[in-house]
């Protein structure tokens, strides 16, 4: 475990100084970007409908509450990088609609508004300081990383979901 968190620490170090040298294009950002939407989409098909509302126990998010949470965060950290309020929010908990077909319509949705919105940085905004949750200062840059660390964590989270329906989870896509 330690070994892992190690490697997590190194990876996110690297990441963060790659982008704070600007070395990581816009392009590069939004070719990440598109093949996480892909991946996702990966899991949402490999879901079976019955399965959109499991949960591994009560207390937990049922696999389209995850991800319906995962988009929730993409708006809200778009949004927060760009400096407006985001076009959508609350949908894990206001969304009664929740099959595959819907949840996945709303889950696209909301990452080709994150893509978008990382269009419309240009590399000055991207350097430009924000607070953000009101308590952490970083770049509007950092801000997507943090947006894309968040989704690949709550994505994952559902591997287990799969396997619990009995469902063989999508190969790895780390390129």
């Amino acid at each position: 475990m330690k070994m892992l968190r190690t490697w997590a620490f190194l990876f996110l170090l690297t990441a963060g100084a790659i982008a704070a040298q600007g070395q990581s294009s816009t392009d590069d950002v939004i070719k990440e970007w598109e093949r996480a939407k892909a991946y996702t989409k990966e899991y949402l098909d490999a879901m079976p409908d019955s399965g959109y509302g499991f949960k591994p126990t009560p207390d937990m998010r049922s696999f389209a509450e995850q991800m319906l949470h995962l988009t929730d965060a993409n708006y809200m950290f778009a949004a927060t990088a760009l400096g407006e309020k985001p076009p959508v929010t609350g949908l894990e908990k206001s969304t009664t609609d929740k099959s595959k077909a819907n949840i996945t319509k709303l889950v696209l949705a909301g990452y080709d508004y994150m893509i978008a919105s990382i269009k419309k940085l240009t590399p000055a905004q991207q350097s430009e300081k924000i607070k953000l949750f009101g308590r952490f200062d970083l770049t509007k840059g950092e801000t997507v990383v943090k947006a894309f660390e968040h989704q690949t964590h709550h994505r994952g989270q559902t591997t287990v979901y799969l396997r619990l329906e009995g469902v063989k989870p999508p190969q790895e896509r780390l390129f």
